[in-house]
């Protein structure tokens, strides 16, 4: 199904209508500028807008401008991203800034965006179209969403980023030239708020007239989306103390995701065997499609190897540990192992 040129204008001035009365106070709406697009943007890629919303506060009171956050220390920017996960982005932003402050303009197409660093073709039609007003439509999950409802589009997408190809065009055919910033943000506004993923409220929608899944089905069943397979990754870890200091290994940056962040060590880092001993704890977390047990192991279960330490293990006073950058989860638990006086060695 395709909506015809009538049909087009009444969704976009029903969209803006309501945006315009409904849309949430975020704070990256209010005074808005071309940085807090930015940042707001690099934020919430993988990440729940209420799970931002502190960080993204933060944020702006330490590093409120590309030059401010240009100039600050690397460590410094990983340290007000801690706990936000994917901290390439928080490098990204980082370097992202570096670069702006030195142009004589900052990008003027969404494919000059593209040229910077974590700016890929969706965050860059976001910050175009939102903060320059340029005719570029955006199109993220919760677009998807409501496109393949619209239209009641059946088909299975082998993917997220399939899907998202696919109706590329038709949110392109729909896209409101006269505010596009406005128009996007709507769009992604509905499905986040009204044409959810489950349980949608459908009564509430401004375009409800023009919803073939509405009117024909069940929406809820809409898009499909094939998942990926879920891959299970268990990791061996040691909790070491040595009068008032613990052990940790400091990830390179080879690591990617984790470069400069803290973590526990694992067995395999220190060149050991996985104890017959019970671990103090078993804990886990997911990342994308991966589900990982992570086991931390005592020294008193380690105390009979040979332990080989790298470079990489750094003994850390206890006092310090709130001010290096750890992983959001291993922050966590090294506070709660920390409050069990059973744990000191």
């Amino acid at each position: 199904m395709t909506l015809v040129d009538g049909e087009i204008t009444f969704l976009q001035d029903r969209l803006l209508k309501w945006y315009k009365k409904e849309q949430r106070p975020l704070p990256w709406r209010v005074s808005p500028s071309l940085y807090k697009t930015v940042v707001s943007e690099l934020m919430a890629q993988q990440t729940k807008i209420r799970t931002m919303l502190p960080y993204f506060e933060r944020w702006m009171q330490r590093f409120p401008s590309f030059e401010s956050l240009a100039k600050a220390p690397s460590e410094d920017v990983l340290k007000h991203w801690e706990g936000l996960g994917y901290y390439s982005r928080a490098r990204n932003l980082h370097a992202l800034a570096k670069k702006i402050i030195v142009m004589d303009l900052p990008p003027q197409t969404a494919e000059k965006w593209q040229l910077l660093p974590g700016i890929g073709p969706y965050t860059a039609a976001a910050i175009s179209s939102i903060a320059q007003g340029l005719p570029e439509a955006v199109v993220d999950g919760n677009v998807v969403r409501l496109l393949a409802r619209l239209t009641n589009d059946s088909r299975t997408f082998k993917n997220n980023a399939s899907a998202v190809k696919t109706m590329t065009p038709l949110a392109i055919k729909l896209l409101n030239h006269d505010s596009p910033g406005e128009h996007n943000q709507a769009m992604m506004e509905l499905g986040a708020t009204l044409c959810t993923k489950t349980k949608p409220k459908c009564s509430q929608c401004p375009v409800k007239t023009l919803c073939v899944a509405s009117a024909q089905g069940d929406p809820q069943v809409l898009p499909k989306i094939s998942r990926a397979v879920t891959r299970s990754v268990t990791v061996d870890r040691a909790w070491l103390e040595n009068k008032n200091h613990l052990l940790l290994y400091l990830n390179s940056a080879n690591a990617h995701q984790l470069a400069g962040q803290y973590e526990l060590p694992s067995l395999d880092s220190l060149g050991a065997k996985t104890p017959s001993e019970t671990p103090l704890a078993i804990k886990t977390r997911a990342i994308t499609n991966r589900r990982i047990k992570e086991r931390i192991h005592s020294g008193a279960s380690l105390r009979n190897q040979k332990l080989l330490f790298q470079s990489e293990h750094q003994w850390i006073c206890l006092e310090r540990i709130n001010s290096i950058t750890l992983s959001g989860p291993h922050r966590r638990w090294v506070q709660e192992f920390l409050k069990k006086p059973r744990l000191t060695q």
